[in-house]
């Protein structure tokens, strides 16, 4: 029996961050790591008033911790891409308050990946149990109705699942390489007629003038990132109060910290210096994987997003051996530009008895069906070959 003392924190800064550091490292998945929380903090994109509270669970051993379950106590169900609104509604009916509730997963990132973070020494099951049943306890006492674990890590999944947790299927869209070494072999994987598709809306971006090039390393500094922000910042405008606006500038500037150097690549957009955009992309990787995150246009250019946001940073990736590449959310384009629907897992502990299960009820159905859906996704796929059949074990 595991003898720790537990701790609820309202800041990733009061767990230092050599100890967070140490609980993460087999994750190499940026939006986890110390800094990046942190720095949501710090930029004030996150925060009680902005409805994400830190709520993280720790359990310490003297004056280390063990583990860690990142949370954030949530009054409203933005900024997550898993949409919860009929879990909501059916609260109201119930006439159950549906918010506050906890959330565990890296704000405003849909990336698969999420789990407590627990010594390597330790095990996981049974402190997945312990720190489980901290949090139903914690919860229950304080009105709180749920606990959701969203983009959930395989690896984990099994472990808390069998700790009574629902489990929710969604879709999200994946690129991986295969066997691809080149721009080439990414167009040789598509039928004739999309290939000449994705050739023409390249032919375009040429022949407005524009040049694309990829900046790294000493090339990012806090001026192009405060472009970027001003990209992201003019995109989410277009969509006026739905426009999900979620992080600030200093956040952004932040990202110029050498801390993050190996890890944020930008597409620029340009036609006399890259450092003068009329266009940018920003993506974040680790070295194995790519995730595309935000971009914006001063200009209404034919096929400009797909070069930003899918081209180009496909052919950077396979230039530089990275193996997949993670889009982000939404976007019924992706799977004619070689993105693979796939599930992405949530899952969910309700603390009223009644509302847990109609949900499951209903989650037995729907998850079958979404598995459907991905696979009759893949199978209209432009690509020369079938893409295969996912199959996924029901709970």
């Amino acid at each position: 029996m595991v003898k720790a003392s537990a701790r609820w924190h309202s800041s990733i800064k009061e767990i230092p961050e050599p100890f967070w550091k140490e609980l993460a490292e087999s994750k190499n998945i940026p939006f986890y790591q110390w800094n990046w929380l942190c720095d949501l903090e710090e930029s004030g994109s996150i925060s009680k008033q902005k409805g994400w509270q830190p709520l993280f669970l720790a359990l310490w051993k003297k004056e280390k911790p063990i583990a860690v379950a990142p949370l954030y106590l949530k009054a409203h169900s933005y900024g997550e891409f898993v949409f919860d609104h009929p879990f909501a509604q059916l609260a109201l009916d119930l006439g159950i308050n549906y918010y506050p509730k906890l959330l565990g997963m890296s704000p405003f990132s849909p990336v698969e990946g999420y789990r407590f973070l627990i010594d390597k020494d330790e095990d996981d099951d049974e402190i997945t149990g312990i720190m489980m049943h901290l949090i139903d306890d914690f919860a229950q006492k304080h009105g709180i109705s749920s606990c959701n674990f969203l983009y959930v890590d395989k690896d984990w999944l099994p472990i808390a699942e069998a700790k009574g947790c629902a489990k929710w299927l969604n879709q999200q869209s994946l690129w991986n390489a295969n066997n691809q070494k080149d721009f080439n072999d990414y167009l040789a994987s598509f039928n004739s007629n999309q290939r000449r598709n994705i050739k023409r809306e390249r032919k375009t971006i040429k022949e407005s003038g524009l040049i694309i090039k990829a900046l790294e390393d000493k090339d990012i500094d806090r001026n192009n990132l405060g472009l970027m922000h001003d990209f992201y910042e003019s995109h989410c405008s277009r969509w006026g109060a739905w426009g999900s606006k979620y992080l600030s500038r200093k956040f952004f500037e932040a990202l110029s910290d050498p801390i993050y150097k190996d890890q944020v690549v930008l597409f620029s957009a340009f036609r006399e210096s890259p450092m003068e955009p009329i266009a940018m992309s920003l993506c974040i990787t680790n070295n194995s994987k790519l995730w595309g995150r935000y971009w914006g246009s001063k200009e209404n250019i034919n096929s400009l997003h797909f070069e930003l946001c899918y081209y180009s940073p496909i052919a950077w990736a396979l230039e530089n051996g990275i193996k997949s590449f993670d889009p982000g959310a939404g976007g019924s384009h992706k799977k004619r530009r070689g993105f693979i629907a796939t599930p992405n897992i949530s899952l969910h502990r309700w603390y009223s008895p009644k509302m847990d299960s109609i949900i499951r009820s209903w989650l037995t159905k729907v998850n079958e069906l979404m598995l459907k859906e991905i696979n009759k996704v893949n199978s209209e796929l432009p690509f020369q070959f079938k893409t295969q059949t996912i199959q996924h074990e029901k709970s």
